[in-house]
């Protein structure tokens, strides 16, 4: 849509309830790059009044899914409860846990499930060998899809269309000094990924930090999830990535493909 072009208003349904819909926008407008928001960061991200924003920001504090420190505020582990209903109905993440002990265990290195959700991977299954990365990762966790091993391997399983639309709407962030920035270099990486059914990310997401994904497809033939494995950039040379630990990871993969598909019988 160009600059000039009108924007269509959709209106909400007569069930639509405005107070729900601002305090989930209260709980989403934190995430990785702003885990900690003052009251007008809120407000400003919302597009609420701070006296609107204080009570939202307040009441999430009282049912324990923000705490405060009296000029800060931060989301409380208490949110994951939020999406436990909704992942705990999945077989994926009981399928792929063992998987990812036995691979973790044979590689020595930590290794995830996501999936797509948005315009992020959200961690679905984890076996954390160390802590590599600034940022905690755990169960619903969110990371940027563009700059994950495992968001590359999701987007590269979406139709021509979608992609496009993602590439279209994506907000590009240098993440480290070697982020994919341009759109069409990224959308070549994406491809690339397609083609090569595995993708390995050298610091992009954060430097010293390598990753390598591999997708997880349902009966369908689509790809519903990834796997990955991430490791320090110092403990491997990307060709020993290749020899060294991308095998295990496509073992894997298959592995819980095929356990998938019993399950779904």
């Amino acid at each position: 849509m160009t600059a000039t072009e009108p924007t269509e208003k959709i209106l909400p349904s007569p069930d639509y309830v405005q107070s729900l819909a601002r305090g989930l926008a209260v709980i989403r407008c934190f995430d990785h790059q702003n885990q900690r928001r003052t009251l007008s960061d809120v407000a400003r991200a919302t597009d609420l009044t701070r006296a609107t924003a204080r009570r939202f920001l307040l009441t999430l504090v009282e049912l324990g899914y923000v705490a405060t420190d009296g000029s800060a505020f931060w989301l409380t582990p208490r949110v994951l409860e939020l999406g436990y209903s909704y992942l705990s109905s999945l077989s994926l993440p009981e399928v792929a846990q063992p998987h990812l002990e036995k691979l973790s265990h044979k590689v020595h290195e930590s290794s995830s499930v996501s999936i797509l959700d948005g315009a992020d991977i959200v961690y679905v299954a984890r076996v954390p060998v160390s802590r590599i990365m600034t940022v905690g990762i755990t169960i619903g966790t969110r990371l940027p899809a563009y700059a994950t091993s495992m968001g590359r391997v999701l987007l590269a399983g979406l139709p021509d269309d979608e992609l496009d639309a993602y590439l279209e709407k994506l907000d590009i962030q240098r993440l480290t000094e070697r982020t994919i920035t341009a759109r069409d270099d990224l959308k070549a990486a994406i491809l690339a990924v397609r083609a090569d059914g595995i993708c390995v990310l050298d610091q992009e997401l954060e430097a010293g930090l390598r990753s390598m994904a591999a997708p997880i497809r349902g009966a369908s033939g689509l790809t519903v999830a990834a796997v990955n494995i991430s490791t320090p950039a110092a403990r491997y040379s990307l060709d020993d990535l290749h020899s060294d630990l991308i095998p295990s990871l496509r073992v894997t993969a298959t592995d819980i493909e095929q356990d998938l598909a019993t399950v779904n019988r």
